[in-house]
């Protein structure tokens, strides 16, 4: 199969440094989070993969929704991403907190478990990093 879409981020600095992508449309400052003993004056990867996984697996709901005809009104999707120790390195801890409009508690949970078998962060996370999914119908 061929890719739908590639993208580039060059990172320089590392935590202390800046990210920007190939075409200029993200150009961020990167720095430790005042949790972690900086200054937390720019963002951080974590804050990054939250953003990015959130989005993804809202585009994910809408796209199962729209094939199986769902009447999906609207919805909202927080990616919380915390960084913890291992007894070597560090891992991450990832929850989704996903609240839907138009479903009721039973459809919005059928929604969002075949979401997450879409979603390409789910995917890539799928066995490595544990993904928590709260789901409230609204």
């Amino acid at each position: 199969m061929s890719t739908l879409y590639q993208t580039r981020a060059t990172a320089t600095g590392g935590r202390e440094g800046n990210v920007r992508t190939d075409d200029g449309l993200l150009d961020v400052t990167l720095a430790m989070p005042k949790a972690l003993g900086g200054k937390g004056n720019g963002t951080n990867p974590e804050q990054l993969f939250a953003a990015g996984y959130a989005a993804c697996f809202q585009s994910a709901m809408a796209f199962v929704a729209r094939q199986q005809k769902i009447g999906l009104t609207g919805s909202t999707v927080t990616g919380v991403v915390g960084l913890a120790p291992l007894e070597v390195g560090f891992k991450l801890e990832v929850a989704l907190e996903v609240e839907t409009q138009g479903l009721t508690q039973e459809e919005a949970e059928a929604l969002v478990a075949t979401a997450h078998k879409v979603c390409p962060y789910s995917n890539a996370t799928r066995g490595n990093v544990d993904v928590a999914i709260t789901t409230k119908a609204a």
